[in-house]
């Protein structure tokens, strides 16, 4: 008797127990390493950092590998990345959507970002002088050398510049289109400016090159990079199961908001040469208040309350 009552209460006590122990109960071990993908562009590298330190708090392994975006959207489909901060809407379409539709990529329905905008730019100078538009490029073919300047090869930028040489658009056959790394670009930007030389090249916000030189963005776009100037919406892109296998970094992803300022200012010291982690981690210490946003119903990876984890992690 006594030992049926013994066996009886220590069930009654595992039964009881069950349900703490599975909601503080961690989520599989191939969770803990969250692998990102950066294209290499600083605004993704800022994205990509802020979360990383938020992962970091949680108790999780953020990774970044940097790659072309087809590359990127090609490692989300064969499940070698986990999450991509930084599908552009619309310029990025083309290439992510044979991946929707064939079910091989998810985008989140709500976007880390709005009020971005992707489209041609120019000095202020020049756009003084006449360059105000897109039909204006082909007035200026002699002062631009016929050249275009964009980004890394294989970015969707690139393809809708390329596209209007070749079909003519706005009279720009026989334009050549320059590609780059980020850097690179802007640094042949800056190489105009200082003499007064006439250069047309791809240009967004967020990105520090609003505030660290003039610029103006041409009218009359809107066929080619949407309209109000490129106006964008940036979403984020994982493995259609991911959220099944990992809701918790997923509920993450979910909650992440950005914005433009937010980026600007991480952006900034990434282009100082701060690594983006580094950069991400003095923004939150400095501006914590978009975590209680990030972190609502997030976990640790072992189950606890996540904010109060996050905010003792950047203490250190």
């Amino acid at each position: 008797m006594t030992k049926r009552f013994a066996l009886s209460g220590f069930l009654g006590l595992v039964m009881l127990c069950a349900p703490l122990a599975q909601a503080a109960a961690a989520e599989p071990a191939s969770c803990k390493t969250v692998r990102f993908a950066d294209v290499g562009w600083s605004d993704i590298a800022a994205t990509t950092g802020l979360a990383s330190v938020v992962l970091e708090g949680l108790g999780y392994q953020p990774s970044v590998t940097i790659a072309s975006l087809p590359i990127a959207f090609t490692g989300i489909k064969s499940k070698q990345i986990d999450a991509f901060l930084g599908y552009w809407f619309p310029s990025m379409t083309p290439i992510i959507e044979p991946f929707v539709k064939a079910g091989q990529i998810k985008v989140l329905d709500r976007p880390n970002l709005v009020g971005a905008k992707y489209t041609l730019a120019v000095p202020a100078y020049l756009y003084d002088k006449g360059l105000k538009t897109f039909t204006d490029i082909a007035k200026f073919h002699k002062e631009l050398d016929g050249k275009l300047y964009g980004i890394e090869p294989g970015n969707d930028g690139n393809a809708l510049m390329q596209g209007m040489i070749d079909k003519n658009e706005y009279g720009l056959k026989g334009f050549k289109l320059v590609e780059s790394s980020e850097a690179g670009m802007l640094a042949e930007v800056q190489r105009a400016a200082r003499s007064g030389k006439a250069i047309v090249f791809l240009g967004w916000e967020p990105h520090p090159m609003n505030v660290q030189m003039k610029m103006k963005y041409l009218q009359g776009g809107d066929a080619v990079f949407g309209p109000n100037l490129g106006e964008a919406k940036v979403f984020t892109a994982l493995p259609p199961d991911y959220e099944a296998r990992c809701p918790n970094v997923a509920r993450l992803l979910k909650n992440l908001r950005f914005t433009t300022d937010i980026e600007n200012a991480v952006m900034l010291d990434i282009l100082e040469k701060v690594k983006p982690s580094d950069a991400a981690r003095a923004y939150l210490k400095k501006n914590p208040a978009p975590l209680g946003e990030w972190l609502d119903g997030v976990k640790t990876f072992s189950g606890q309350e996540g904010l109060p984890a996050v905010t003792a992690a950047l203490k250190n």
